[in-house]
Formats: structure tokens, sequence, C-alpha cells
């Protein structure tokens, strides 16, 4: 599964399509995460999307380097 970003300006102008795709991040959360570049206005930007699902980081997957401060 994946989740399409269809961007565009605030006046309706189109930038990009983005296909976010489902991504299990290093800290053991879940959700989509998708980037590319796109040029707005004549200057290059990259654009990124992160989608995160609350609550999907497992409690026993933590490490002891990440909980102790």
């Amino acid at each position: 599964m994946f989740i399409l970003a269809d961007l565009k300006l605030d006046s309706g102008e189109p930038i990009t399509v983005l296909s976010v795709p489902q991504k299990e991040f290093k800290t053991g959360s879940r959700g989509f995460f998708g980037s590319t570049k796109a040029e707005i206005n004549g200057k290059r930007y990259q654009i990124q999307i992160q989608i995160v699902e609350i609550g999907s980081k497992s409690k026993t997957d933590e490490s002891p380097a990440s909980t102790s401060k």
C-alpha cells in the first residue's frame, strides 16, 4: 500500500505528485515516507513527507540507549 500526495501551490498550480510507500523506521515505528525534488517558482526544493502511525512503536523494541539520558 502507498499514499499519493498531490502537491499544489495555493493558487492551485501543480508542483508534483509523490508516491509515499509504507516504511518501518529505524526506531521501530511504522508509517509512510517519501521524498523527491521539485521546482517551485524557478527554485529547486527537496520535498519529504513522513507519516508515522501513533503508538506503532512497541515498548519492548526500545533499546536501553534510547531510554537512558
